[in-house]
């Protein structure tokens, strides 16, 4: 067991380091550069030539990447040249608030999720079937699809804020997280529930649950003591996956909902051809997505201790 999270640790660190070193090749391949992004058009070559030889983005792709990359293995990826930070300083709090965001949809669609999932996949009747179209229509909507939805429900209504978080106090905070965390569990909600669903219909099948019934124990307690656990492998084994598709769709929610967090910045660093700022929060990113398929490993190993011995066989 030991020797499988080994492995998969070893996994993470070389995921970290591959989409780090591609998102910095590829945002300096890419036409234009800092320099005519932030002079315009009609600046003059020599002073451009300049700006250029002073950050340094006159130099070749190889001997960029080569500095680079000698400056992260100690942890410093670089200055931002947007804002003239070093990149290491820019990117924790943004991160934190996308962990905040990503950490607080996940356990609302684990919440909401998995208990609908065992009520569907046990039972039958009218609301079992309100609660799967509710999921399948979920399902076909993207968290930008959703996102744009809510930030018009809330732009109408009233009700909420939309954008424009000046503080991070509590209250500012939890008012301006509804929407942008609704549009990314919602999805996940209908997706837990769909495989959670699946997985307990399969399991109420099992001759260890029809024996148990057979001694008379009570369905309720049978479904959610016995079967239960032996369900939630279905769903623990995607944790990863989700959390990276969580990612992915915090960036996008993000720029819609005006949320301060990495996907914003990210998106302000492409438009300004940051390369070093780009490059760090595709590394942060890619950490968070690691951390994902670490925490996936840890909670399948959990549900079901076969699972290491499996991978080294």
């Amino acid at each position: 067991m030991a020797a499988y999270f080994v492995r998969r640790l070893a996994f993470a660190v070389v995921l970290v380091f591959a989409v780090s070193s591609a998102s910095l090749l590829l945002a300096r391949l890419a036409p234009g550069d800092y320099v005519t992004e932030s002079m315009g058009i009609n600046a003059r070559p020599e002073v451009v030539q300049e700006m250029r030889e002073r950050l340094g983005l006159n130099r070749s792709i190889a001997a960029q990447y080569g500095d680079w990359l000698i400056r992260a293995v100690h942890f410093d990826f670089g200055r931002s040249l947007q804002y003239d930070r070093p990149v290491i300083d820019l990117i924790p709090e943004r991160a934190a608030n996308t962990a905040i965001l990503a950490v607080s949809a996940l356990v609302v669609a684990t919440l909401l999720g998995l208990p609908l999932g065992v009520v569907t996949g046990s039972r039958s009747g009218v609301v079992v079937g309100l609660i799967r179209s509710a999921s399948l229509v979920l399902l076909s909507l993207p968290p930008l699809l959703t996102s744009l939805f809510l930030v018009f429900a809330a732009a109408k209504t009233g009700l909420l804020p939309v954008g424009g978080m000046t503080s991070s106090s509590g209250g500012e905070l939890l008012s301006h997280m509804i929407v942008p965390v609704a549009a990314l569990a919602l999805p996940l909600v209908a997706m837990f529930e769909r495989l959670q669903s699946q997985a307990m219909s399969e399991t109420a099948g099992q001759p260890f649950v029809v024996a148990t019934l057979g001694r008379g124990v009570p369905m309720s307690r049978v479904i959610w003591r016995d079967a239960l656990k032996n369900a939630l492998r279905p769903v623990a084994s995607v944790y990863g996956l989700v959390i990276g598709t969580l990612l992915s769709g915090s960036f996008a929610v993000e720029a819609i909902t005006a949320w301060p967090g990495l996907g914003q910045l990210m998106l302000n660093a492409l438009r300004a051809r940051d390369v070093y700022l780009v490059t760090g929060c595709a590394a942060a990113g890619s950490i968070f997505l690691a951390a994902g398929t670490l925490l996936s490993d840890a909670a399948l190993a959990f549900v079901d201790p076969r699972t290491g011995h499996r991978s080294q066989g």
